[in-house]
């Protein structure tokens, strides 16, 4: 689970997007396993905004692809901490499922940010969604 989604503040800008109802009774009944992988990674909080660039999640895990700051600082090798980080939790947890925050170049499942800064949204997914997936966890 995106740790931010239970309202860890964890997120680039140091807050977060709890989204409370079912998420925090699954929370409060210890049914979630929380994980922020940019954290996992070892990027801090707050920290620039991101963005993958020159391709999507499954070039950057080929090698193909970075993911950047707005300040052009490469921060790939975090991510892609922060994946190997999630697909360990998820093993060692025995966890099928991931509930993942949308848009996020680490989380998105469906759809990130173009690579442009700019605000334009892409399909595709995240390092760490991508990497999941290919592990088989939904």
């Amino acid at each position: 689970m995106s740790a931010c989604l239970l309202g860890h503040e964890v997120r680039y800008d140091g807050g977060h997007c709890a989204q409370g109802g079912l998420l925090a009774r699954w929370q409060a009944e210890g049914r979630l396993v929380p994980l922020c992988p940019e954290v996992a990674g070892g990027l801090g909080v707050p920290r620039p905004p991101a963005e993958i660039e020159g391709g999507d999640a499954r070039a950057v895990l080929a090698g193909r692809a970075r993911v950047r700051r707005i300040d052009g600082v490469d921060v790939t090798a975090a991510y892609l901490r922060g994946a190997d980080a999630a697909a360990a939790l998820c093993r060692r947890e025995g966890i099928g499922v991931a509930i993942l925050k949308e848009g996020s170049p680490a989380c998105g499942v469906r759809r990130v940010r173009d690579g442009s800064f700019q605000g334009r949204r892409v399909a595709g997914r995240g390092v760490v969604a991508e990497r999941l997936a290919r592990d088989g966890i939904r």
